[in-house]
């Protein structure tokens, strides 16, 4: 091959990689919407998300395994979030002073980590995060698949009602008067 060649194929691949930028930047972020909680599986079975959730047990920061049914029975907001995701990082210490000020008395607010133990740990503690964080991993995006997020996108927000019912989703940085809105329509 030439070098008019290999410079031709050059030029075409940083096109595409530039068309591929272009369309990730302008591409309208989806809206939050409702969704429903039973999805169908690929063998044809009903499985209801929220079940799914509850049925797994994810590692704490310090390593220890926590059953997510623990959360029953009361509304229970669910942010899938990495510490290399900028939207993430940037409503996180606000998600925590909420969960802070309601103290569990209304609802509870627990993070799902796509990352690894120990990025959340060193960026929980440099942030005082004051709610529950849990190790997903992989599986983590998986679960949030089951709940809407299609294409894994971060940060992926799911309010549950104490009924087990997905109220609402979330995809993208949380807008706090909204999920404050909300979060007001629980009740007391």
């Amino acid at each position: 091959m030439n070098k008019k060649h290999l410079a031709a194929y050059a030029v075409v691949a940083v096109l595409f990689g530039v068309m591929g930028a272009m369309v990730a930047v302008y591409k309208k972020p989806a809206p939050s919407v409702q969704t429903s909680p039973a999805t169908v599986a690929s063998e044809g079975q009903v499985t209801n998300p929220v079940t799914k959730l509850y049925a797994q047990s994810l590692n704490d920061l310090e390593g220890k395994p926590q059953p997510l049914a623990q959360w029953k029975g009361k509304p229970l907001l669910v942010n899938f979030w990495a510490t290399w995701c900028g939207p993430c990082v940037r409503e996180m210490p606000e998600l925590s002073h909420l969960a802070g000020e309601d103290g569990g008395k209304r609802f509870n607010v627990i993070g799902i980590g796509i990352d690894s133990p120990t990025n959340m740990s060193e960026f929980a503690a440099k942030m005082d995060i004051t709610y529950p964080l849990y190790v997903g991993g992989m599986g983590g995006t998986e679960l949030s698949r089951g709940f809407g997020n299609t294409n894994g996108g971060l940060p992926y927000t799911v309010l549950i009602g104490a009924d087990g019912e997905v109220i609402k989703t979330y995809l993208g940085e949380l807008k706090f008067d909204e999920l404050r809105a909300d979060l007001a329509k629980l009740g007391s």
